[in-house]
């Protein structure tokens, strides 16, 4: 059976940018490409200004506007659209299920990983089990039609945020096979801090505790990402062990994200 790349589509700026790149991935992947809006009426204790059938015949628009949009930059690209009745975090979790990979756009409040998350995403990242890939919506600089994504000559690479206390295989796995479908480089960051007494003997020896703390989270690092390498050999993995945050190294570097429930690691696509 072959799985789809799901889009959560909501008529947004976020979520056309979602489209997009579900669009291009689908057709990397060689698999189709599935939209689908979730809604759900909810009562109000005053008069709203549409009706609940009015809104419904938005809600049953979103998904088919978006649909047309994308024919015209992928005509070969195998394209469905769905309304789904129901509360949206659960009608994207059950579209997930059946998905390669669920795509959604970014807004609101909240942060993950530098992210900014509206309450929809953020309920649906934490109940899926699937991999889900977050696309920001697109600022004053850069690309806001579909079909202008990136087109750089040479592709850009795949950014993989890496906790060595708990490596999650299923985000190292999923960055890898990333990279090698994109032909793309991979960039394996590790965030750390020196311990808590660091600083306390004076600069000289702070100099060489640094140095010795950064070879010892570098050499951690090749170690856990060594049969990675081995299952991978056409991936160029470059590994960097950064000090501080590692959402403050990722936010530069990344486009979407791809988070993992029960994790602590998580992958970026670019």
């Amino acid at each position: 059976m072959t799985h789809p790349v799901t889009v959560g589509v909501d008529g947004s700026a976020a979520g056309l940018a979602a489209a997009d790149w579900g669009a291009r991935e689908a057709q990397l992947r060689g698999v189709p490409l599935r939209l689908v809006h979730a809604w759900e009426w909810q009562p109000f204790a005053h008069a709203p200004p549409m009706g609940p059938e009015a809104a419904r015949r938005w809600s049953e628009g979103v998904p088919h506007e978006v649909t047309a949009q994308l024919h015209r930059h992928y005509p070969d690209l195998d394209i469905t659209a769905d309304l789904l009745t129901g509360p949206p975090p659960e009608m994207l979790c059950a579209a997930a299920a059946e998905a390669a990979l669920l795509v959604m756009g970014t807004a609101g409040v909240g942060r993950l990983a530098g992210f900014l998350l509206g309450s929809v995403a953020m309920a649906t990242v934490a109940r899926t089990e699937r991999p889900v890939v977050l696309v920001r919506a697109p600022g004053a600089d850069e690309d806001k039609a579909v079909g202008r994504g990136p087109t750089a000559t040479s592709p850009r690479p795949v950014v993989l945020g890496l906790d060595l206390v708990r490596p999650c295989e299923e985000v190292i796995r999923f960055s890898f096979d990333a990279a090698a479908l994109r032909a793309a480089p991979l960039l394996v960051l590790h965030g750390w801090n020196p311990p808590g007494y660091y600083g306390a003997y004076g600069a000289g020896a702070n100099v060489n505790w640094a140095a010795g703390f950064e070879a010892a989270q570098t050499e951690s690092l090749r170690r856990t990402l060594r049969p990675w390498r081995e299952r991978f050999p056409t991936v160029d993995v470059i590994e960097q062990a950064v000090v501080g945050q590692p959402a403050s190294h990722l936010r530069p570097r990344s486009w979407c994200a791809s988070p993992r429930r029960r994790s602590n690691s998580y992958g970026t696509v670019c």
